[in-house]
Order: structure tokens, then C-alpha cells, then sequence
């Protein structure tokens, strides 16, 4: 190699890595404008223009000076709705105002991940010590900042309760807002999903006070959808849509509205993301669904920014070219499209039986069998790795022969395959050289549009697959998550087959009673903390005063037992009644067995009262201040209409 070739091919290396720089500051510059640009507009859209935005990379870094710490985690939830949280660092400063003015007692508590700032007006009898102190317990490590402030009145009805639920449902989140008021209960959080969101909802309400009007305002940020994809099927006159991703709001609108022109009668689901090759998506998504429409039959797939259009030989020819050559002039740029009329089907051959074909089948029991080819015994052996890491090392049987003549891409597509089907509970997958079918069943309400992503990004757009694919809520872990009435009626069930016993005077948990409490555990251990009585009673038997302080024993020996098997037993209450709540006849034995016992009873909150009709009420309150005559002394408030008036203290008593 002589000094002429030395020199090209170093010129040539650094033209090279001097390009790959250039490239890649190209992709940084664009990823950094796209991200700084959706950030503005949606904090333009909420009024947050103190928001200052300064993109690096994949990052986004926050400043400015928010006018309260309110805004300060408006500003965060906003920019979690559009990017990643993890991608978020801020550094918004907070003027620290020593002015609190409030008409009524009510304490805002902000909370961001290891920081707490908690504001508010307090009654004096809970002054700022007792509640700062009470967070430091339950969050540990937590940096709080004081501005409290308290005045000396009395301690307004359901405060003390909506306190205490506010302290307990920090703990369930790293980012939000709680706002206290007696009677009121404000809760905004950010949440890293749809599923968390729906959890958080169910656990704070399980945990609000009763007498409270709790609100919930649970946000989750974007996922990022990798492919961005939308698929449509036309067939016998009907829209099926497997999948569909959107940018924006307007663009999920037009989504739907083009699917309903072209005569779709099926409500659109259809989640927002990031991801989109775009800003035109749901442009290109809306003309290609009128494209279809128009073609009367086929398959549309939008990933990222190919356009694949699949229709049966059954299209006119004439009109598939015409269709398809307005559609390749109407995309926007961003948008490639691929256009395919099949070919009529051949007739049918005595080696139509010998085509290859792999047969996954998982059953309800979680068992996955796998019969059929594969290209050799090293793929047989990583196709049954992958099948034991998705399904159970235990739950697969491999029946695969190997057949070196079959097709290239093989492996790929009973992977996509296997892929697939791991979306469902129990359900079929069929590979062929020329389709993949995928049927079944699924726990998930979006199990459509999972396995579709699973096989277009496994096989790709323009691949053939089918569908068959429904949601059963039966199978909806969400769904099926107990109510506070089902862990009732659980519990009641165990103690009618077996009830909770104790020995004569003893409040020890016994060995047979440990049996029943193991049961009951199990119960509140899927039902988490719910707010029971455990009612301890007696039979008649000794002094009343003795039976009452043995049947609160037992009853609290009962929820110290569940503590010791981790039970959340925080919301539970003990209260023993002695005898005085028979439901036998303590004149025989068997009454008496059947008196001593523990009830479980679910604590439901009390039903909000019916409000007066203020004209009624300035009536009452009038004639209440106004005396008649000379008479100046007070007089009593006249009962409500269909309100029993109250018997004087002198009165005589039936």
C-alpha cells in the first residue's frame, strides 16, 4: 500500500467520524427543539409562562420563580404530562412569603419526592410542632419546611380526621399536593401510569375520614410508544381498529372523526403518547382511513412514518391506482406509503397440507405447548429459552422437529409470535410463511392494540398478520380488585364455618382460633387496609362489668394476632360489649356458644345529611332572634318539618 492510499484512506476515516458528529449534533438539536417546543406550548396553554426551559439531550431542565409552591408543582405535573418525569431536572425557585391569611383553618402540604412544604392556618390546640413532627415520623428523611401558622379558636368539627388523612396519604406518593380543610380534602398527584392511577384512587379512598368530600386529581405522564402505530382493518363493511396512538388531542379528534365519516359506528380508543414522527399525524392517519374507505376492503398500518396499505384482489384494480396515487400526493413529507392488491387465491394443491406451520397453544392453566418446525436445534433451543423466560420454566412443552428447508425470517416470526401471545391469559398462535394468527383471550382492556405493536415491530408493517383477539374483565386484575363489601362478606363466611374461640376467661389466641385468623388474614392481605370493628361478646355468664372488659381483650387480642401475621390493621378498631348483644338464648348451652363470639363489621362512612333550604333556614333564624312582646328571654329553635321535637329534661318519660 503505497503513501497516496495511506492518505486517501485516513482522509476518507476522518470525513467519516467528522460526518458521524455532524449527524449526531443534528439529532441532538432535533430532539431538543421537538422537546422544548411541546413544553412551551403546554405550559403556554395552562398560563405557566414564568417557565423557563433549557433542553439538553434527551434531558429538560426547569427554572424561573413561581409565584407560590403551588405553581411550582402545577409546573412539574404539566411538564410530566408531556415527557418523561425521569427526564425532568428543575431548579424553580419559591419566594418564601411569611404572610398567611386564611377566612378558615386549612394547611397546603406539597410534597417533591425528599422535600415537603407544608402552609396553612392551624387552630392553636394544633399548633405547627404536632403536625411537622407527625410528617417526620411518617416520612423519614424528608426535608420539611415550616409555614405554619395557628390561631387560638376551637378546633372546627372533622378537622382532627382530615389531618390525620393527609399525613397518611403522603406516604403514598413522591410528587403532589394535599389540601386540608375540615370537611374538604383536595388530593393532586403524579403517578407514573394509568394502572398506578387507578391504585392510588382506590387506596385513598379507602383510607378518607368519613364526614369528608375527598377530591382526586391523578395524573400520569405520556408513555412513549415505540412504533407510533395505528392499525385499521376494513372488512364486510366494518372498521376494526387494532391499534392507535396520537400526539395530541386534536389529532386523536380527527382520528375519530374521519373513522365516523367513513361510516365506523364503534367508540375510538385511541391513547395519547409521545413518539410521533410528525406534527402532522393525525393528518396523514385521517387521509389514509379515508383512503381505505374509499377501497371498500383492506388493511391500514401507520408505523412511525410508513404508510402500509394491504387490500384484497376483490378492489377493483382502476380504482386501487387511483385511490393510492391521490393518497401518495395528499401525505405529508414526513409519511412513505406502500400500497399492495393481493393476488387472487390459487386452487388449492396436494402439497397445500405440507406447507410449514408452527402451533403455539397456551392454555387457561398457563401451560404453553409449541409444535411444529424450526430452522435447526440451536434456534429450537433459544426459541425454548425465550418460551420459559415469558411463560415458566415449568409451564413449556417443546415439540418442534427441525426442518433446515424452511423459509428465511422463520425464527423472527414464531418469536413475534411467541411475543404476542405472552400478551394474553390463555389463547392460539399459528406461523406461516405468509401470515401469523393470533387468538385468545386477555385480562387487559388493551390487549388489542399490545399484540398488534407486538407483531409490528416483530415482523413489520407490510407483514401479514390476524387478529382475533377479546377482553374478558373476569380475567382484569383492576377489575377484580375486592371491594371493601366483598372482604366483608369473605370474612363473615369464614367465621359462619369456624368461628373464633377462646378458652373460659382466657384471652390467649388458641391453636384453633390461630387457624380461622390465618384464613381471615389471607382475606385483608388481598383486600389491603379497610376500616373494620372487631367486636368482642360474651354469653351472660359472671359479671357484667367482667364480661365487658374480657370480650375488649379478646377483641383486641384478635387485631394484634392479624399484626403479627402483617396485616395493615391501622383503620381497625377493637370495642368489647360484653353481653349485650346476644343472638341465642343464654338459658341453653348452646346459646351461650353461640353468644361468645368475635364479629367483624366493615366502619362505613356516614351518609352526608340532606341540606335545608335556606329560605327555610333565614326563616328559622329569624323567628329564633326576634323576640314578641316583652318576652326577651331565648327561645328554643323550632323543630325542622318531619322532625320529632325533642321531650324536655323535666318531662315525664314512657
Amino acid at each position: 500500500m503505497n503513501a497516496k492510499t495511506l492518505i486517501v484512506s485516513a482522509a476518507a476515516f476522518v470525513m467519516a467520524v467528522v460526518l458521524a458528529v455532524i449527524v449526531a449534533i443534528v439529532a441532538v438539536n432535533t430532539i431538543e427543539r421537538r422537546t422544548e417546543r411541546s413544553l412551551s406550548r403546554a405550559f403556554a396553554e395552562q398560563g405557566l409562562t414564568w417557565v423557563q426551559i433549557a433542553p439538553d439531550g434527551l434531558q429538560a431542565t426547569l427554572s424561573g420563580t413561581a409565584p407560590d409552591e403551588s405553581a411550582r408543582i402545577r409546573a412539574l405535573r404539566v411538564a410530566g404530562s408531556v415527557i418523561d418525569s425521569a427526564r425532568i431536572n428543575e431548579t424553580i425557585e419559591v419566594p418564601i412569603s411569611g404572610t398567611v391569611v386564611a377566612p378558615v383553618f386549612r394547611i397546603e402540604v406539597m410534597r417533591n419526592r425528599d422535600t415537603l412544604s407544608v402552609i396553612g392556618l392551624v387552630p392553636q390546640a394544633n399548633d405547627t410542632g404536632p403536625i411537622v413532627e407527625r410528617l417526620r415520623e411518617a416520612l423519614p428523611g424528608t426535608e420539611i419546611s415550616d409555614m405554619l401558622q395557628s390561631s387560638d379558636h376551637a378546633v372546627p368539627g372533622g378537622w382532627v380526621a382530615a389531618v390525620d388523612f393527609a399525613i397518611r396519604a403522603l406516604a403514598e406518593f413522591e410528587v403532589g399536593r394535599i389540601s386540608v380543610t375540615a370537611g374538604r380534602i383536595e388530593v393532586e398527584a403524579q403517578v407514573p401510569s394509568a394502572e398506578a392511577a387507578r391504585a392510588l384512587e382506590t387506596r385513598l379512598r379507602e383510607l378518607a375520614p368519613r364526614g369528608q368530600v375527598l377530591t382526586l386529581d391523578l395524573t400520569a405522564p405520556r408513555p412513549v410508544a415505540a412504533p407510533f402505530l395505528l392499525r385499521v382493518d376494513l372488512a364486510d363493511g366494518t372498521f376494526r381498529v387494532g391499534a392507535c396512538s396520537a400526539d395530541t388531542e386534536e389529532a386523536r379528534a380527527r382520528i375519530a372523526a374521519a373513522l365516523e365519516a367513513a361510516g365506523s359506528q364503534r367508540r375510538l380508543a385511541c391513547a395519547l403518547a409521545l413518539g410521533a414522527p410528525s406534527p402532522r399525524w393525525g393528518e396523514a392517519a385521517a387521509l389514509a382511513i379515508g383512503a381505505l374507505s374509499q377501497l371498500e376492503a383492506g388493511e391500514l398500518t401507520l408505523s412511525d412514518g410508513d404508510v402500509s396499505l394491504v387490500v384484497p384482489h376483490t378492489v377493483p384494480e382502476a380504482r386501487f391506482d387511483r385511490v393510492v396515487g391521490r393518497l401518495e400526493q395528499t401525505l405529508p413529507d414526513a409519511f412513505t406509503l406502500t400500497a399492495r392488491r393481493l393476488d387472487p387465491p390459487q386452487a388449492e394443491t396436494a402439497d397445500e397440507n405440507r406447507r410449514p406451520e408452527m402451533v403455539m397453544e397456551l392454555s387457561e392453566e398457563g401451560h404453553l405447548s409449541l409444535v411444529g418446525r424450526l430452522p435447526d436445534s440451536r434456534i429450537r433451543d433459544a426459541v425454548g429459552a425465550f418460551a420459559r423466560a415469558r411463560f415458566g420454566a415449568q409451564s413449556v412443552e417443546m415439540a418442534a422437529r427441525v426442518d433446515a428447508t424452511l423459509p428465511q425470517g422463520w425464527s423472527i416470526r414464531v418469536l413475534t409470535a411467541l411475543e404476542a401471545l405472552s400478551e394474553l391469559h390463555h389463547g392460539r398462535a399459528v406461523v406461516r410463511e405468509d401470515l401469523i394468527r393470533v387468538s385468545g383471550v386477555s385480562g387487559n382492556p388493551d390487549v388489542t392494540s399490545q399484540v398488534t405493536q407486538a407483531l409490528v415491530q416483530g415482523i413489520g408493517s407490510e407483514g401479514g398478520f390476524q387478529i382475533d383477539v377479546t377482553y374478558d374483565e373476569a380475567l382484569d386484575p383492576v377489575q377484580q380488585t375486592p371491594t371493601p363489601d366483598d372482604c366483608e362478606a369473605r370474612i363473615r363466611s369464614i367465621l359462619a364455618e369456624d368461628k373464633i374461640t377462646f378458652d373460659p376467661g382466657s384471652t390467649e389466641i388458641n391453636e384453633a382460633a390461630g387457624r380461622v385468623i390465618d384464613r381471615i388474614a389471607t382475606v385483608l392481605q388481598e383486600c389491603g387496609e379497610m376500616p373494620f370493628e372487631v367486636a368482642g361478646h360474651t354469653d351472660s355468664q359472671g359479671r357484667e362489668e367482667t364480661n365487658l372488659r374480657l370480650s375488649q381483650a379478646r377483641a383486641e387480642a384478635v387485631i394484634n394476632a392479624l399484626l403479627a401475621r402483617r396485616v395493615l390493621v391501622g383503620s381497625m378498631v377493637a370495642r368489647g360489649y360484653g353481653d349485650a348483644h346476644p343472638i341465642a338464648d343464654n338459658g341453653t348451652e348452646e346459646g351461650r356458644e353461640a353468644n361468645r363470639r368475635i364479629e367483624f363489621t366493615l366502619i362505613r362512612p356516614e351518609p352526608e345529611p340532606e341540606p335545608i333550604d335556606p329560605a327555610l333556614e333565614a326563616q328559622l333564624e329569624f323567628e329564633i332572634q326576634t323576640p314578641t312582646g316583652d318576652d326577651t328571654r331565648p327561645r328554643a329553635r323550632p323543630p325542622l318539618p318531619d322532625t320529632p321535637a325533642a321531650p324536655a329534661e323535666d318531662a315525664p318519660q314512657d
